[in-house]
């Protein structure tokens, strides 16, 4: 059963164009109207970071494969970073094991600076180099070598003043650990490669 306009008039057939009853001159056609989304603001001197995009886990990421242990590296130091911007290291605790100590110490800055109104400005990180030879360990994990850039990091009190600036650190090559277990990778550990 079609619904038709209240004048009691009958359903034209599909594909035919409107008739002046149905919309008359001069009266707009309704839209649809989006949504307007939050719109992503760094963190800079004056507060944090606000509507951090969410890192997603690349489809590649999803398989135990070179390709996925590759996709997968990348996803967390994307997460990580993602941390150092926002303080929100819930997804990133869901795919680390604890007994990270580097991974560990990592999220107690961020926690702590995250934490009675502070924040971080930058640490921002990408990863311009990663590549693995696939070969399982007797441990069942995958090495993974990662080429880290992360951005001068700030450190900012409540009051807006700085505690500390951290120069802009070399990159840094970094040695992952990671395993698939139940359908997904996690980061098992990580060493930095001393050259």
């Amino acid at each position: 059963m079609s619904v038709t306009a209240c004048s009691g008039g009958s359903t034209p057939p599909p594909g035919s164009p409107p008739t002046a009853s149905q919309n008359p001159a001069g009266s707009p056609t309704p839209s649809a109207t989006p949504t307007p989304t939050a719109s992503y603001k760094p963190a800079d001197a004056t507060g944090k970071a606000r509507n951090v995009p969410v890192p997603e886990l690349p489809e590649a990421a999803k398989a135990e494969t070179k390709e996925g242990a590759m996709a997968f590296a990348s996803y967390w130091f994307s997460l990580l970073s993602y941390g150092y911007e926002s303080g929100d290291l819930k997804i990133l605790g869901t795919v680390t094991s604890s007994a990270c100590e580097p991974c560990e110490k990592a999220k107690d800055v961020i926690q702590a600076w995250h934490s009675e109104g502070r924040w971080l400005v930058g640490g921002k990180i990408s990863t311009p180099s990663i590549s693995t030879e696939f070969t399982k360990s007797a441990e069942a994990t995958y090495q993974v070598v990662v080429q880290a850039h992360q951005t001068p990091l700030t450190y900012v009190r409540a009051d807006g003043s700085i505690a500390r600036r951290d120069p802009q650190p070399d990159d840094t090559g970094n040695l992952l650990f990671v395993a698939f277990k139940n359908g997904a990778w996690s980061l098992v550990d990580v060493g930095r490669i001393v050259a």
